[in-house]
């Protein structure tokens, strides 16, 4: 893993929103979306992020780079803080962090050629312009696994596989250190998803930018990720390097996520003892006291009720946010719940 030191720090981020019943109630109920997370990233870094949907890993995404104002909290790139920029001193800020959205078929002005999507961020931060920028379009294309000459065209000529490079390309024009990757893949043919991740894998190398890579796909996060932090209901619930996580996850949730995870080899697979949670999660507009996966947790003691847990380092580089985690693995989930796949 890149030790390059901190370029992204996030504190204790939330960002909750509003729920309004009709157009002229008025409700102080709040959907808490993200809810006191807590991270960094190093330099030339990917951290994976993953959990269930509607668990707040967009939301983060969107509030670390400001495209939402979090409720509270503090998010560091190097040493400035991002929360308390105002806007002009934020959009010159937006030249070392960018995002790629997760539709490539909405993300694209259909009406504008590649060189015009692609040249866009150049022209707005008055980096670059005639000759130089075109030769700059030129080079992003070749970057991305596309031929120079494909400036010409309009998004509706090209795969989605194609047009989620040219997103890439256009996040890497101004040549960011940060990149929030919204889910890049999830609207990808399954043959095009190992593509664009072998391609943000290269480009990682090439240009040393740092990741948050959002994804459903755990083998994916496996692939591509030198930490992962898995989310439930807005919580930060895990944090370690990949290889603990999928090896020796110690939250219950991570437990049940990672027990998810297909084998390649069938005799494996049909052997493997999975981790099946009941219940459904609660909604983040009225979370449970205490810790927020204790209804659906088979380890669930009496202080989950009504202490929510911190974030703590059980083992160095390694962090739960479980009252009965620690590194002998006490918060294992005893083997007579498990599900036999047989």
């Amino acid at each position: 893993m890149p030790d390059n030191g901190t370029l992204l720090r996030v504190v204790e981020l939330k960002k909750y929103f509003p729920v309004r019943g009709g157009l002229f109630s008025h409700s102080d109920r709040m959907v808490k979306a993200v809810d006191g997370v807590s991270f960094d990233i190093q330099r030339g870094e990917t951290l994976g992020l993953v959990g269930e949907s509607g668990c707040g890993k967009t939301t983060t995404g969107r509030a670390i780079l400001q495209l939402q104002k979090p409720t509270s909290g503090q998010v560091y790139l190097d040493d400035v803080e991002l929360t308390k920029l105002d806007k002009e001193s934020l959009r010159r800020l937006r030249t070392r962090m960018q995002i790629v959205f997760q539709d490539p078929y909405a993300s694209l002005n259909p009406r504008h050629s590649v060189e015009t999507i692609i040249a866009e961020p150049l022209v707005i931060h008055n980096i670059l312009s005639g000759p130089a920028l075109h030769r700059r379009v030129g080079e992003l294309l070749e970057m991305v696994g596309l031929n120079p000459a494909y400036g010409r065209r309009f998004p509706h000529e090209f795969s989605g596989g194609q047009r989620q490079r040219i997103m890439i390309a256009r996040a890497l024009s101004v040549k960011p250190d940060f990149l929030v990757c919204d889910e890049p893949i999830s609207a990808l043919d399954v043959s095009i998803q190992a593509q664009v991740v072998n391609l943000l894998q290269s480009l990682q190398e090439q240009l040393g930018v740092a990741y948050l890579f959002v994804a459903h796909d755990l083998s994916m996060v496996k692939h591509i990720s030198h930490r992962v932090a898995v989310m439930y209901l807005g919580h930060c619930m895990e944090l370690t390097d990949r290889r603990s996580i999928f090896n020796n996850p110690l939250h219950p949730y991570a437990q049940s996520l990672i027990s998810a995870v297909p084998i390649a080899n069938p005799k494996l697979e049909r052997k493997r003892q999975r981790l099946i949670l009941k219940g459904e999660p609660p909604s983040p507009a009225n979370p449970p006291l205490g810790c927020v996966f204790h209804p659906r947790c088979l380890l669930m003691k009496d202080v989950c009720r009504v202490e929510i847990p911190k974030l703590r380092e059980v083992k160095p580089g390694h962090f739960v946010a479980c009252h009965l985690a620690d590194a002998e693995g006490h918060s294992k989930i005893p083997t007579s719940e498990l599900s036999n796949n047989e």
